[in-house]
């Protein structure tokens, strides 16, 4: 059975976020709990999510990261090279863009190595966090199929994206 780990941004993900909406969904969802949510440090974040990880056949993993999760896979998987089923990555935040002011420590600069599984990049024409033309870019750098869901926000909560069906139907493309 394919084990889908969870991987908020910063700030983790609220009861209203979609990727709530997905670990409530079934018990091979599973939320990966990072121990700093609202200042973090990436190598702390990508060890994190490598212990996650090795709890499992890695044949069977989907990560789904959302915002700065995206960017951490990137760089998890650039230092562990694991051979896992996929990655979806939404909504993946610039960090190297002046607008992203949170506090965060070793994310920049933002991986542009093939990541070496399948991955599919969503994206949104009004990202506040992402042009499409920079999600463009890091799709493909690493390798992605980007889909471009039009007028979207950041694709959260915010947005309008609790119980995102869709959502879960993009997790057909690592079936």
């Amino acid at each position: 059975m394919t084990q889908y780990l969870i991987l908020p941004g910063l700030g983790n993900s609220g009861p209203q976020h979609w990727q709530t909406y997905f670990e409530q969904k079934a018990p091979n969802f599973i939320r990966v709990q990072q121990s700093e949510w609202d200042s973090p440090d990436c190598a702390t974040w990508i060890a994190t999510i490598d212990r996650a990880v090795l709890a499992y056949d890695l044949s069977n993993i989907v990560l789904i990261g959302h915002s700065l999760a995206c960017c951490t896979i990137a760089h998890w998987a650039n230092k562990y090279h694991r051979k896992i089923k996929g990655a979806l990555l939404v909504a993946p935040s610039d960090i190297e863009n002046p607008v992203y002011t949170f506090p965060s420590t070793g994310f920049a600069p933002i991986p542009l190595q093939t990541i070496p599984f399948k991955t599919l990049v969503i994206a949104s024409d009004n990202d506040p966090w992402v042009s499409v033309e920079r999600a463009q870019l890091f799709a493909n750098a690493w390798g992605s199929r980007l889909i471009n869901i039009g007028a979207a926000g950041h694709i959260n909560a915010d947005s309008g994206y609790g119980s995102w069906k869709q959502g879960l139907e993009y997790l057909q493309y690592f079936e």
